[in-house]
């Protein structure tokens, strides 16, 4: 086909979810309740770390940092779910479907390198911990996180900046979101080298963060294996298990819809799975991080007692 006969798309229409009746009706009231449960989840962890000093601590530090990305990540992508539920197929102008993209997957990458991050602070506690107060400093956690933001949002970039730059001929995707596949399947040139390019980038970070956190891991378990008693080595394990938890579902859904065969993109199933580590893991990461975890029960506690005593 001649350049200069390509028709250039200017809007672009999501079509994701189209459910129909009764069931329409619940896919809202769940998505919009998750949705608030999600951002409630997230800033509760935010404002009790901040307001307990017993939780200012590398490890939840690390963890608010977390429920901020989260806090972003999932209003990224639920108000144009919401959309489609609401109204069917809905128009978005090229220009907005291009940012939603770009921004979606730098958050996506800051979280990948900030899980890494966080099962380095763990090695460090657990198999290093006389040196662990001045190897994981304040300012060495402020200087990982900004690392990480940076690094997140530079690999976006090349994606991105590929799939925007791509003439567009066709307007509907088949997603709730602008994603990089179900976009570039609209374009009018063949993307082989493009999606390859972008598999490289996306597999090859997730690949690198992966390999580090199971290493990490495996020197964890060889030192805390060392250890002299039962209870001890359960509560090191306790430390690691909600991390280790969190990594699996992110990793898991992000390298089946990226790296993962191309029938499960053909065949729509992508943006069911994409539901999971867009929608559900940043919902249930406050659960994990807080569910049976003693330390943020008795932060609680204790942040209730000062409100309790200023309200008196």
């Amino acid at each position: 086909m001649d350049h200069v006969n390509y028709t250039w798309t200017q809007i672009f229409i999501l079509a994701g979810f189209t459910p129909t009746g009764t069931l329409q009706h619940l896919a809202i009231f769940g998505t919009l309740c998750i949705y608030l449960l999600t951002l409630a989840g997230n800033l509760f962890i935010i404002v009790l770390v901040q307001a307990d000093s017993g939780l200012s601590t590398p490890m939840y530090f690390f963890i608010s940092v977390l429920s901020f990305l989260e806090l972003w990540y999932v209003s990224t992508t639920v108000p144009t779910l919401l959309h489609t539920l609401l109204h069917g197929p809905s128009p978005i102008p090229s220009a907005a479907c291009f940012v939603q993209l770009y921004v979606f997957h730098s958050l996506g990458m800051t979280e990948c390198y900030l899980l890494g991050v966080m099962a380095l602070d763990r090695y460090l506690a657990i198999c290093r911990p006389l040196h662990y107060h001045v190897l994981m400093s304040r300012q060495v956690q402020l200087r990982l996180v900004g690392g990480t933001w940076v690094a997140g949002f530079s690999a976006a970039l090349v994606p991105a900046g590929l799939t925007a730059t791509l003439p567009y001929c066709l307007k509907e995707v088949a997603h709730y979101f602008c994603d990089l596949g179900p976009v570039m399947q609209l374009a009018c040139v063949d993307t082989s080298w493009h999606a390859q390019v972008y598999i490289a980038v996306i597999g090859m970070i997730n690949t690198c963060n992966l390999v580090l956190i199971l290493g990490l891991y495996g020197g964890i378990v060889k030192a805390v294996l060392k250890l002299p008693s039962a209870a001890s080595r359960a509560k090191a394990f306790s430390t690691c298990s909600s991390h280790i938890t969190v990594v699996t579902l992110f990793f898991g859904s992000a390298f089946i819809v990226y790296v993962g065969p191309p029938e499960i993109r053909a065949e729509g199933r992508g943006k069911l799975i994409a539901l999971v580590y867009t929608f559900l893991t940043p919902f249930l990461n406050p659960i994990i991080y807080t569910l049976r975890n003693k330390e943020v029960k008795e932060a609680v506690k204790r942040v209730t007692q000062k409100i309790k005593a200023l309200l008196t």
